[in-house]
């Protein structure tokens, strides 16, 4: 039994967690909720128990093994190196250590030995990388992968609950003609879809920092970064377009892949079958395929409509679709932490 603790409990992926945490029955001796100031005081549901919400401080973290961490990346490299000095395990679902090459990585599925590398903290991939690797991993294991795209289609679960809610309200007020000021999402999100609004490196030099290449949103290059790290693969050549797309919850990819070895169709509908994580959704004669509502609420990635790529040799299309908020986040932070 662990004493557990959510940074960021009152957001979407920590509402995630904890319904997850009482579905998968985790050992829990203690839960200890945490979130902003302005969030203190609140009183939040688990297991027919009411728990308070506590402002989240260096001090927190006495007594506790276990830190599922999701309020943002400066909230982590402020807080977390306090939770680890307290003896805590933290598994952060923000962006802000995955790159540190001393901190593991992982998709349970794909790399779990990793997580015995960890010297206090363990990382959860970006949403996108994870819902693209579950089905790309069984393929560059049994065939090898030379080259991955991925065009996301990212709904606002991505950007959190209040994009979400400010979807729901953008979407009523223009279906009746009124104007709707938003603060999250920077342009019209109703009826409309536009490159990601993650930071864009446009070569100007107060973005001589950012980690993308000139012309890459952040978004596009944490899939090709993340994947190589995951992979243990910088060879492998992976590239991305994200979109935000008025969808409220999962994350849709289209996939071109090209393969090392010859194999059919047939051949990787197999593979993608025995893949754990991932589930198979289609039926052509209806021109059914997965889609967004499919996946909401739902533990596995769907992929349907695999068919070859006409336009160069051995190179398959696939369509995947996941949610964001739980194996894109909270479920992924989740088996990691069953697996420590």
């Amino acid at each position: 039994m662990k004493h557990v603790a959510i940074a960021g409990a009152t957001g979407a992926v920590g509402q995630e967690l904890l319904t997850l945490l009482a579905e998968r029955n985790f050992p829990i001796k203690s839960l200890k909720l945490l979130a902003s100031s302005r969030s203190a005081g609140k009183k939040i549901k688990f297991k027919g128990e009411d728990i308070v919400v506590q402002e989240l401080r260096h001090d927190s973290f006495e007594g506790v093994d276990l830190v599922l961490s999701s309020a943002g990346g400066s909230i982590s490299k402020e807080f977390m190196p306090s939770a680890v000095n307290s003896g805590a395990v933290v598994v952060d679902n923000t962006s802000y250590f995955r790159m540190n090459p001393d901190v593991p990585l992982v998709v349970p599925e794909i790399n779990p030995e990793d997580i015995k590398k960890h010297k206090g903290i363990i990382a959860n991939p970006n949403c996108s990388t994870i819902i693209m690797l579950l089905p790309l991993y069984p393929l560059y294991k049994a065939f090898g992968v030379e080259r991955v795209h991925a065009t996301t289609y990212q709904a606002a679960s991505g950007a959190g609950a209040v994009a979400m809610e400010e979807l729901r309200l953008e979407s009523a007020a223009l279906a009746e003609g009124k104007t709707f000021n938003r603060t999250v999402i920077p342009h019209q999100y109703a009826f409309n879809l536009f490159p990601h609004n993650s930071s864009y490196n446009d070569g100007s030099p107060e973005k001589s920092g950012s980690n993308a290449p000139n012309g890459y949103c952040e978004e596009e290059w944490k899939m090709v970064a993340e994947t190589h790290k995951i992979f243990a693969d910088d060879n492998l050549r992976v590239n991305a377009t994200c979109v935000r797309v008025p969808v409220l919850r999962a994350h849709s990819e289209a996939l071109n892949i090209r393969l090392s070895k010859k194999t059919t169709v047939a051949e990787i509908y197999d593979v993608l079958r025995k893949a754990p994580g991932v589930e198979i959704l289609e039926d052509p004669s209806k021109n059914r395929w997965p889609m967004p509502i499919d996946a909401s609420g739902k533990d596995p990635v769907l992929v349907g409509r695999v068919r070859v790529d006409q336009s160069q040799d051995n190179a398959f299309d696939l369509w995947v679709v996941g949610d964001q908020i739980r194996k894109g986040a909270a479920l992924n932070a989740i088996q990691i932490a069953e697996l420590l």
